[in-house]
């Protein structure tokens, strides 16, 4: 019965330019703000007393944090 009829499945299934476009416009919307980066640096000097932790000490935790 259906010997003759090929299947085409995965036809229609692919999106077109213009639609991955408008999806991705989409989702950049629906995301909301990003939230910005926590200023560790800042965080790190208020934390401890001054003379504490030198500017060196200070970045290689930062780069520690950032890995």
């Amino acid at each position: 019965m259906n010997a003759g009829h090929k299947w085409r499945g995965a036809q229609g299934l692919s999106a077109s330019s213009e639609a991955r476009q408008m999806m991705a416009d989409w989702l950049r919307i629906t995301q909301g703000p990003r939230k910005q980066a926590p200023d560790y640096r800042a965080m790190l000097i208020q934390r401890y007393p001054r003379g504490l932790i030198d500017d060196a000490e200070i970045d290689a935790l930062l780069d520690i944090l950032h890995g």
